[in-house]
């Protein structure tokens, strides 16, 4: 009975997974907003991959008052040429030459608030990574359900594609099975916040009154930082699935991957104890139930990994990811999580952290 009962911490967290699911927003199709919507799409080398993305911007629909702003930060790969070449003739697209950060800023934060200066006029802004392809009527519906929800912050998740499989479906899985959503939304603690920053919408105003991005100048999680600015500047936030609405290829192998992870994992915990405590939580809820499957518990073990992989499948059917077979190698994607937060903290210590050329 003592063995079995381990098992309850599993059950609640899959059948929280399921209630998160149940109750995740979804921007609307076919929307139409009458406000004045700019985006801003922060660009450093990217040439190689910038063009979809663009496209898909000059494609938008149902927003009548766009404009797209669009930041060169000293690209050296020929990225302003590629941009002028797709968006040439455009009315809507204005692209700047960015400024090297200021002594205490990081790149993308400084890379952000500049386009936010250049889009004053607008109500809603929405940042864009190259990496995002967004659906025509993508815009429109999450300008639509920032106003329907009521918040300042809206993060809605893309569907990510691309490189690691084994390990990118965890941030979604993550906050379906651990954050509580609707309560994220009404909380006004900043320590309960979460976004993603491929792809966010924010209330020009609501943006304002958090400081913008100078409330996040150093932050190597700028999107998470931001979020809780809002927060602590009486905002609301909320995370969306815009699986249906949006594509993200953030990596193209796996060396990218742990490139990207390595940079911010660290920031992620608030301390090495906190990193540390969180692992070895997700190793022992579920990979090390994988052990005992030649045991004299083995029914028990096998209850907690279909527990594993059930809150796998309802996360990816959730958000558009493939739960057949990925959501089966939930154990080792735990395990090779817990390297990857190790090997950001190794790295920190080091002082090897570098993204885009810039040490960080």
């Amino acid at each position: 009975m003592i063995v079995w009962l381990a098992l309850a911490p599993l059950l609640l967290l899959t059948a929280h997974t399921a209630v998160n699911a149940l109750l995740l927003r979804r921007p609307h199709r076919d929307a139409i907003t009458g406000e004045r919507v700019a985006v801003l799409l922060p660009l450093r080398d990217e040439a190689g991959r910038v063009a979809p993305c663009l496209e898909s911007l000059l494609a938008q629909r149902g927003v009548p008052d766009l404009t797209v702003h669009i930041l060169d930060d000293a690209s050296t790969d020929g990225t302003a040429d590629v941009v002028r070449t797709i968006t040439a003739g455009d009315e809507r697209v204005r692209l700047l030459t960015g400024a090297a950060p200021p002594a205490g800023w990081l790149g993308k934060p400084n890379a952000c608030r500049q386009l936010a200066d250049d889009a004053a006029d607008a109500d809603v802004l929405v940042f864009v990574d190259a990496d995002v392809v967004l659906e025509p009527d993508a815009i429109a519906g999450a300008a639509g359900l920032l106003r329907r929800a009521g918040v300042t912050l809206l993060s809605p998740y893309p569907r990510i594609v691309g490189a690691g499989r084994l390990v990118q479906p965890l941030l979604q899985w993550s906050w379906l099975t651990f954050l509580p959503l609707r309560g994220m939304e009404r909380s006004p603690r900043p320590s309960l916040a979460a976004a993603g920053g491929q792809w966010l919408v924010l209330d020009r105003a609501g943006y304002q009154r958090a400081g913008g991005h100078a409330a996040v100048r150093d932050d190597v999680l700028e999107d998470i930082g931001l979020a809780r600015a809002v927060k602590r500047s009486g905002g609301r936030i909320a995370l969306a699935d815009g699986s249906r609405l949006a594509t993200c290829h953030m990596y193209g192998s796996w060396r990218e991957l742990t490139d990207g992870y390595g940079k911010s994992l660290w920031a992620s915990f608030g301390s090495a104890f906190g990193a540390a405590a969180v692992v070895v939580l997700l190793l022992l809820l579920y990979a090390v139930p994988v052990l005992f499957l030649v045991s004299p518990w083995w029914d028990v073990a096998l209850a907690a990994c279909l527990l594993g992989v059930t809150g796998r499948v309802i996360s990816a059917v959730a958000t558009g990811g493939r739960a057949v077979p990925d959501a089966f190698t939930h154990p080792l994607s735990i395990v090779l999580f817990g390297w990857l937060v190790a090997r950001s903290f190794h790295r920190r210590r080091r002082n090897l952290l570098t993204w885009r050329g810039r040490a960080l």
